[in-house]
């Protein structure tokens, strides 16, 4: 069995109201009794990409467990490299691999330099099939990026999706040891389909969009950071349990 926290969209921005937050979450997830495989950050972690804010997630993410961290539209490339990966200033698609007990994480790169919506290019796509065909069969594949790359029925988000979408669809096709696509930039738990697999978005930490039916306004910083828990059994059931800490 593979136990994965799943968090997004924490935009640190060195007030007092994201750092509660924020901490609130990790110290949820230091505490917990029973260990868990990785502990997957799906973007936004910075709101403005300053350096400050990603020492402030460094320390924030001093967990027992691994973490694994891609960026989001409010993240930078570079500084992203520098803060949290020790690597160099590089602007570049940030793609990772990285493997755990049991699984493989693909973190690919759906931001755009200077835009909020998301894609990913041909070059990293490019990246994701290579890597997909590198792995075992037999082995578990989670596809992770920030942008969601469907409607998810929230207007002030859907505006800022990942697009050119059928790009990604044909690539996974390819590759049955794909068991889900893990994402954010949301800032709300959702659960859909894509290409045939689970896409499962992380609540926002910061703050949550409503739906255009709930009558709220446009993202309400009221209601509790969240949290995912993802659990894949040893027949490739995957199951997400969602957490919202008050």
């Amino acid at each position: 069995m593979i136990s994965i926290a799943h968090v997004s969209d924490l935009h640190l921005d060195d007030s007092p109201r994201a750092t509660e937050r924020a901490e609130r979450v990790m110290s949820y997830l230091r505490d917990l009794p029973g260990p868990l495989d990785a502990v997957l950050v799906t973007g936004d972690i910075a709101d403005h990409a300053a350096p400050q804010e990603y020492q402030q997630a460094k320390e924030l993410f001093a967990l027992p467990y691994p973490v694994l961290m891609l960026p989001g539209n409010h993240d930078r490339r570079a500084p992203f490299r520098t803060g949290l990966l020790d690597g160099k200033p590089d602007d570049e698609e940030l793609n990772q691999v990285v493997r755990t007990k049991g699984a493989t994480f693909l973190l690919c790169d759906s931001t755009i330099p200077d835009r909020d919506e998301g894609l990913i290019s041909d070059r990293s796509l490019a990246w994701l099939d290579g890597a997909l065909s590198a792995e075992a069969d037999d082995r578990p594949v989670f596809v992770c990026f920030h942008h969601p790359p469907v409607t998810l029925h929230t207007p002030y988000v859907d505006r800022l999706r990942q697009f050119q979408e059928a790009r990604l669809a044909e690539v996974l096709v390819r590759h049955p040891q794909v068991v889900a696509l893990l994402c954010g930039h949301a800032h709300t738990a959702a659960a859909t389909t894509f290409a045939g697999l689970p896409l499962l978005v992380a609540p926002g930490v910061a703050s949550t969009v409503p739906l255009p039916f709930e009558g709220r306004d446009t993202v309400d910083h009221e209601l509790a950071p969240g949290l995912a828990f993802h659990v894949l059994d040893d027949r490739r059931r995957l199951v997400t349990h969602y957490r919202a800490l008050s």
